[in-house]
């Protein structure tokens, strides 16, 4: 015959208990895969809860922040701690190394000025160079102007002379008459007529 006891009368019992009976303890747990579903739960369906989505975000943006702070943390507090244990470990060794970090720093400082120093020199002597190559230009463009300026004029002064050379054939009141004359005694047809050959045909001045 089995005997069901609970968790807090079981030492009791056992003591209480003939040696013949076998003592089974009720144990609450959960239920295996086979354990047909509860009758209260029957026919239930599970629907999750409904999310604002403007909430969602602001907590995902929270959430973001802090695993980010989290990290930083764990970051620091791990650096601390390697920091510590390499000083207890090393001891002198971490003064001598920082020591010749700060003789590299000071160093590395030195030929960074230097650096700056001839980067500026440099630089002056590209602008210098710059500045002389545009003021060249600047004469040439200059030159280039006035010389233009001088063919022009010149040119004008040519066409000033060729006009005052062809005024002096210009039909004035001085010589009307005389050209008057000059047209009657030698007239000229320019009307002219072209074949299917192609020659010019012209017309003979009436008498």
């Amino acid at each position: 015959m089995f005997h069901v006891i609970g968790r807090r009368s079981a030492p009791v019992t056992r003591l209480l208990a003939s040696r013949g009976g076998v003592l089974v303890e009720s144990v609450r747990g959960r239920k295996s895969r086979g354990d047909p579903v509860a009758k209260s739960k029957e026919g239930r369906i599970k629907v999750p809860p409904p999310v604002d989505p403007r909430e969602m975000v602001v907590l995902k943006d929270r959430y973001t922040e802090y695993q980010l702070i989290l990290k930083a943390l764990r970051l620091e507090f791990r650096e601390e701690v390697l920091r510590k244990k390499f000083e207890e470990e090393t001891g002198s060794l971490a003064e001598e190394r920082a020591r010749q970090d700060a003789e590299e720093h000071r160093a590395l400082m030195l030929w960074n000025q230097e650096e700056n120093l001839r980067l500026l020199k440099a630089r002056v002597l590209r602008v210098q160079k710059e500045e002389e190559e545009a003021e060249r230009l600047k004469l040439e463009a200059v030159m280039k102007l006035e010389q233009q300026q001088q063919e022009f004029i010149k040119l004008k002064e040519k066409q000033v002379l060729q006009l005052q050379e062809e005024a002096k054939n210009f039909i004035t009141m001085e010589n009307l008459d005389q050209r008057i004359e000059e047209a009657l005694d030698h007239p000229k047809n320019y009307n002219f007529a072209v074949d299917k050959e192609g020659r010019v045909v012209r017309k003979t001045v009436l008498q």
